[in-house]
């Protein structure tokens, strides 16, 4: 959502960010068997809202892809929120 509470658009945009943060990942879990997302930024529903969970580490691993991330959200003047996440809840 944007600041003044619009729903961002493209429809698909969480997937696209977390698609180019997807080689991001912790030390010794490199795989190539697959394709997936990086465990530190992932696509996700809030109350029926698409959002990305980024994960803090993601800073600690490369500060630029976080600085990247921090600055699509300003650019696009997008809600940004710091929690706790909780898997599974």
């Amino acid at each position: 959502m944007t600041q003044a509470g619009r729903v961002f658009r493209p429809s698909d945009w969480a997937e696209r960010l977390c698609g180019v943060l997807s080689h991001y990942r912790p030390p010794g879990r490199q795989s190539n068997r697959h394709i997936g997302y990086s465990p530190y930024a992932k696509p996700t529903l809030v109350n029926g809202i698409k959002c990305v969970v980024v994960d803090e580490r993601l800073g600690s691993l490369e500060p630029k892809a976080m600085n990247f991330v921090l600055n699509f959200a300003k650019d696009n003047d997008l809600q940004v929120v710091q929690a706790c996440y909780l898997p599974g809840k």
